[in-house]
């Protein structure tokens, strides 16, 4: 069984009062049992006034996380807030590593270090952070994680900031900040985890679907065995390809044809030989469709998400949720719309932390103890403990 304490201050002038508010709102001494893991959400400012430091000292257990320019617990969401959730359990157990840095063999990197703490044992549940690093592919991560840990289910995010250049997506790990590294916690004994995924509406995707035909990666060449610019043609987006990011509101959805559900990846930009740089693997063989969000979809299946979640939450002890930057970015003035959504259904039903994400990590389906995970983009993910 595992007890969840949540605490949140909005405190960043003085990281005495900080470490008192959250200790205060978790109430160690009382609730603390055998083993315990700390999850973060918070604001860079957290980082640079030294109480996101102050606190991991005053706090007897590993405690990992990434930025997020909002963060929100029951009945607070603000940009300025210090979350943490506490995992504490006397029959589960938490293993935490961080791996050396993802820039030159990110799979490499990840699998030794996955390897190095699991000793051969399958965790119930990998929990992963890792920053938002523009080069690499959030899909070799996960990839690495399924292989090394026998597809073990993994749930996570990558960090993101409010800032025009990403310059502060920082890993968060025991007072330390990193912009190359990934921090994972293993869970071992009986963690029955839930998962949900949101993305886009069926509705809403349009009716040109194609197959990838050749690809690299997030680089996206051919589809139909075209290239990829004559594609943007046919659909009459060839001059918002020209402009970093404009299609943000006309994700991909893939169909791996599997029989999975379909995962959203986002267009990034066009690359010098007009190929599309994507936020994640688009495999070659996978049937491509583009769909159009808007404010009213991103409530409806965030609303839907949450009517999910709540069928699950009998006897649950956390939800933890992530919600890419994308949705909120759509939301425009609204952008807390989403998360006082979240709150509005969930308050006093099951304690909840909410964060923000530039890349979301969550299994498409669970069969018989082995996950199918996935790198997602746009996307609503949430883990039912």
């Amino acid at each position: 069984m595992i007890r969840t304490m949540i605490a949140q201050t909005m405190e960043l002038d003085d990281d005495t009062f900080a470490v008192e508010e959250i200790l205060e709102q978790l109430k160690l001494g009382e609730n603390l049992l055998k083993n315990s893991v700390g999850i973060i959400a918070c604001h860079y400012e957290f980082v640079f006034s030294n109480v996101y430091k102050a606190i991991c000292e005053a706090l007897p257990f590993d405690v990992v996380g990434t930025i997020s320019p909002t963060s929100a617990v029951a009945e607070n969401s603000a940009s300025l807030i210090f979350a943490i959730t506490v995992l504490t359990s006397d029959d589960v157990e938490f293993d935490v590593a961080m791996t050396p840095s993802l820039l030159d063999n990110p799979r490499e990197a990840v699998t030794e270090t996955y390897n190095s703490i699991s000793k051969g044992r399958k965790p119930a549940l990998i929990l992963t952070y890792a920053p938002f690093i523009l080069q690499n592919c959030g899909d070799d991560y996960v990839d690495a994680l399924s292989e090394a840990s026998g597809d073990a289910p993994c749930f996570g995010t990558l960090a993101v900031d409010d800032t025009m250049d990403f310059a502060h997506c920082y890993l968060l790990a025991n007072g330390e900040y990193h912009r190359d590294r990934m921090a994972m916690v293993l869970l071992y004994g009986e963690v029955k985890p839930n998962f949900i995924v949101a993305n886009i509406s069926e509705h809403r995707i349009l009716e040109k679907s194609a197959v990838i035909t050749k690809s690299s990666g997030a680089l996206l060449m051919e589809v139909n065995e075209r290239p990829v610019i004559e594609y943007f043609s046919d659909l009459g987006l060839l001059d918002a390809t020209e402009t970093q990011y404009a299609l943000s509101t006309l994700p991909f959805l893939l169909d791996f044809n599997d029989g999975s559900p379909k995962v959203s990846k986002v267009f990034i930009a066009l690359s010098p030989e007009k190929y599309a740089i994507c936020n994640g693997a688009m495999p070659e063989g996978c049937t491509l469709y583009m769909a159009s969000t808007d404010k009213d979809d991103v409530m409806l299946t965030t609303g839907e998400a949450v009517e999910r979640i709540l069928g699950n939450v009998d006897n649950a002890s956390l939800v933890l949720i992530y919600s890419c930057i994308g949705r909120s970015m759509t939301l425009g003035s609204d952008q807390f719309k989403e998360i006082e959504l979240i709150d509005e259904k969930l308050k006093g039903k099951a304690n909840f932390m909410v964060a923000y994400s530039g890349g979301e990590i969550c299994p498409a389906q669970v069969t018989d103890g082995k996950a199918v995970n996935r790198f997602h983009n746009n996307a609503f993910i949430a883990c039912i403990l």
